[in-house]
C-alpha cells in the first residue's frame, strides 16, 4: 500500500477491490481464541457455522432487536440445529461476545492496514477517516447492531463497545495532534474534533434514509467530510477525490 490514500482509498469501489472482507479469517481467529466456548473440533465446520450464526444474528437483530431474538429463531435463520448452535455458544452473552470481537478485530485490521506507513498527517487522516467510513458501508449491519444494541448489552460488552469507539477517536486525535505539532494543522481542539469526526461517521450508517433521499453516495459523503476537516484544520490542499 502506498503512502498516499489515493486512488484506492478515496473511492469506495476501489476500496472494496483492495480489501478482503471475507469472514473466514476473522472467524478462524475467533475459533482459536474461544476454545472454551466453541466446542466444535473440526475447524472448517466451526468457521463456516460461526459465519452463519453471526450473519443470522445481525439480520434478526436489525429486524426485531437483539433482546427480542430467541435462540430458536436464530437456529432457523442460520439453518442450524439447537445442538449445532449450543456447540458454539451457551447463551446470548456468549453470542454478543463473539459478534463484538468479530467487528472489533476487523475494524482494527482495516484501520491499521490503511494507515500503516503513512507519515504525512493529512494523508494519514484521510486514510483513517475514509477507510473507517467505507468499512461502515461494507459492514453496516454490524456497526448498526453495535451502536443500537450497546445499551442493552451486559456491562462487560458495553464497556468493550465504548472502548473501541474511544480507540478510533484516539487514532483521529493523535493524527490531528501530529499535524498541529508539525505546523500543518491549525491549533484546534484535537479531542473535540476527533469526537465530532466520529459522530459524523456514525451519522452515515445510522441515518441512511436521509442521505439516500439526498442522492448522496458514500464516496461523496467521504469527500465532503474530508473537505470539512480541511477547512476546520486550516488546510488548503485540495482533496484528490471528486465530490460525486
Amino acid at each position: 500500500m502506498s503512502n498516499s490514500p489515493a486512488p484506492d482509498i478515496l473511492d469506495f469501489e476501489r476500496f472494496m477491490a483492495a480489501v478482503d472482507l471475507s469472514q473466514t479469517e476473522i472467524c478462524r481467529a475467533l475459533y482459536h481464541a474461544n476454545p472454551q466456548t466453541i466446542r466444535i473440533k473440526k475447524e472448517r465446520v466451526a468457521v463456516r457455522n460461526l459465519a452463519r450464526v453471526i450473519d443470522a444474528t445481525l439480520r434478526l437483530a436489525n429486524r426485531r432487536g437483539f433482546a427480542a431474538m430467541s435462540m430458536r429463531a436464530l437456529c432457523r435463520e442460520a439453518g442450524l440445529s439447537m445442538g449445532g448452535l449450543y456447540a458454539m455458544i451457551q447463551n446470548k452473552d456468549d453470542l454478543v461476545g463473539l459478534i463484538q470481537s468479530h467487528g472489533f478485530m476487523l475494524t482494527r485490521q482495516i484501520l491499521g492496514d490503511f494507515t500503516h506507513g503513512i507519515t504525512e498527517p493529512l494523508a494519514r487522516l484521510d486514510a483513517a477517516v475514509t477507510s473507517h467510513l467505507f468499512l461502515t458501508e461494507a459492514m453496516r449491519p454490524w456497526f448498526y447492531f453495535s451502536y443500537m444494541e450497546a445499551r442493552h448489552l451486559p456491562a462487560a460488552h458495553r464497556a468493550d463497545a465504548v472502548a473501541i469507539e474511544r480507540e478510533t477517536e484516539d487514532l483521529f486525535h493523535d493524527i490531528i495532534i501530529d499535524g498541529i505539532h508539525a505546523g500543518q494543522f491549525a491549533p484546534v481542539d484535537a479531542r473535540l474534533t476527533a469526537s465530532m469526526t466520529k459522530a459524523m461517521l456514525q451519522d452515515w450508517y445510522l441515518k441512511r434514509g436521509k442521505y439516500r433521499a439526498q442522492n448522496t453516495s458514500v464516496s461523496r459523503y467521504g469527500a465532503h467530510l474530508r473537505a470539512l476537516l480541511r477547512a476546520h484544520l486550516g488546510v488548503e490542499i485540495p482533496d484528490q477525490a471528486t465530490d460525486r
